[in-house]
């Protein structure tokens, strides 16, 4: 008579599928602390670089429409450490470039080119131009339009709120800034918000 098999260990565990989860997670647990605890204690990740500054009223309205519109979706605000992302956009990201962006918007996907270096690179009309209809200036894009930027204005009321928010997830903000946060978009449309957050991007390192 054949003498009965004993399982291993290893058979255990791949013939069990709750063990063979609760492994998986642990295992994505403990490799996802190693990668990630130890960035909260580098200066280089932590630190804003020198000159960085945190967004004015107009700019994060302007960001916070970006968001909503769902730019992110086709543009990316990361150059990669490659000689050929470097020579078409400029200088590299470094981690300390978006310490103050939550959440930052690095991206994963480019349909539209990378806009990390895009602040000063072209004039406020021809933000406007392209933003109201992309094809005006260049005929074979596919970006949609938003001509209703023009039009819509930025609650001032909505802004301190925000600013307060930030400023406990550490954003210097002081209580001058979010006391005047109202008043530096009274009467101003999203174009202009928006616009006025293009022109930012990347131009502490520049």
């Amino acid at each position: 008579m054949a003498n009965a098999h004993t399982p291993t260990g290893h058979e255990k565990i791949e013939t069990s599928n709750f063990l063979m989860i609760v492994l998986i997670l642990l295992s994505v647990a403990v490799g996802g602390m190693v990668e990630i605890i130890p960035l909260f204690f580098q200066r280089s990740t932590t630190q804003p670089v020198e000159g960085l500054k945190p967004y004015t009223s107009l700019q994060l309205a302007g960001r916070d429409i970006y968001i909503r519109e769902g730019c992110y979706n086709c543009h990316s605000q990361m150059i990669r450490p490659f000689r050929a992302e470097a020579l078409r956009y400029g200088s590299l990201s470094v981690a300390g470039e978006f310490v103050y962006d939550h959440p930052f918007q690095w991206g994963s996907k480019r349909t539209g080119p990378d806009l990390q270096r895009v602040g000063g690179k072209y004039s406020d009309e021809w933000h406007r131009t392209h933003l109201n209809n992309p094809r005006d200036l260049v005929p074979e894009s596919n970006m949609p339009a938003y001509p209703w930027l023009l039009t819509s204005t930025i609650e001032p009321e909505s802004m301190a709120p925000r600013l307060k928010a930030l400023r406990i997830v550490g954003v210097p903000y002081t209580d001058d800034d979010i006391a005047k946060a109202g008043d530096e978009v009274k009467g101003k449309t999203e174009m202009e918000a928006l616009i006025s957050y293009l022109q930012v991007l990347g131009t502490t390192r520049k």
